[in-house]
């Protein structure tokens, strides 16, 4: 995947793409323990400085949903949207919405070229739905 977009094969590399592999919608602090678990030495700017630079290649896709922190996937080039539980911040991905991409049309484009639509949809998770909701005291 690294040679055939070009970048060098190292270790950091790898073992980030593997990371994210393995945790779809993981955290950067998420990654980073992956990692120095093959990796212990490896730097927290080590492994920003590769996920940069795997997105940047199209091998990762960064989401930011609002109030979360980035979150990285490996799932690329398909303009999948997402599920995200407002209580305890699980992210599932959900194919498009209709169509092809972009999946919407936007109202007035404004002379925008649109290739991509990023949806995230929010609610609560199948066990956050589950739970009960506390009672307020006065």
């Amino acid at each position: 995947m690294l040679r055939g977009v070009a970048l060098r094969v190292t270790r950091p590399r790898v073992a980030v793409l593997s990371a994210v592999h393995d945790r779809p919608h993981a955290d950067t602090e998420s990654i980073i323990g992956a990692v120095r678990k093959d990796l212990p030495k490896v730097s927290h700017q080590a492994v920003y400085d590769v996920l940069r630079a795997l997105t940047a290649a199209g091998l990762l896709r960064r989401i930011q949903p609002m109030g979360s922190l980035a979150r990285y996937e490996a799932r690329i080039g398909d303009n999948h949207h997402h599920l995200a539980c407002r209580s305890c911040g699980v992210i599932v991905d959900v194919d498009c919405a209709v169509g092809a991409a972009p999946c919407l049309a936007a109202s007035d484009a404004h002379g925008f070229t649109i290739d991509e639509a990023e949806v995230i949809y929010w609610g609560l998770c199948p066990a956050c739905s589950a739970e009960p909701v506390p009672e307020k005291t006065s």
